[in-house]
This record gives structure tokens, C-alpha cells and sequence, in this order.
């Protein structure tokens, strides 16, 4: 009986490990996540301080079609 025990304690333990080392792997790399959260935000600024003249210009025209109120 205490070998049936030892061997089922053994088995969990064994269980156990692989569940966590799973957990651990799916974590994510946290910095790699800042990083890209970086990048993209500025990549939407660079295009957005180029293209805002064109958005104004845009703006603008479509402002003066609409008849005032």
C-alpha cells in the first residue's frame, strides 16, 4: 500500500511540474510585447505627422461642401 502511495505522489508531483512548466512557457516575453507596443506606436505617428496636411486639406474641403446650419 505505502508503495502505491509513493508511486501516485510521484506520478502528481511529475504532473505537476509539466502544468507549470507549461504555464511558465505561455507566459509571453513581456518585454517583446513593450517593444512592439513601442514600435507600432510610433510608427502611427510618423505616418500620422506625414499625412496631416493631406487630413487637414481633406477636412477642410469637405467642411466648405456641407452647408452651414
Amino acid at each position: 500500500m505505502f508503495t502505491r502511495i509513493t508511486t501516485a505522489l510521484a506520478r502528481l508531483r511529475t504532473a505537476w511540474g509539466a502544468i507549470d512548466r507549461e504555464y511558465d512557457a505561455d507566459r509571453g516575453d513581456v518585454p517583446g510585447w513593450v517593444l512592439v507596443t513601442l514600435m507600432t506606436a510610433t510608427i502611427v505617428v510618423g505616418i500620422w505627422l506625414l499625412a496631416r496636411p493631406a487630413l487637414e486639406q481633406l477636412f477642410d474641403r469637405a467642411m466648405a461642401i456641407i452647408p452651414s446650419m
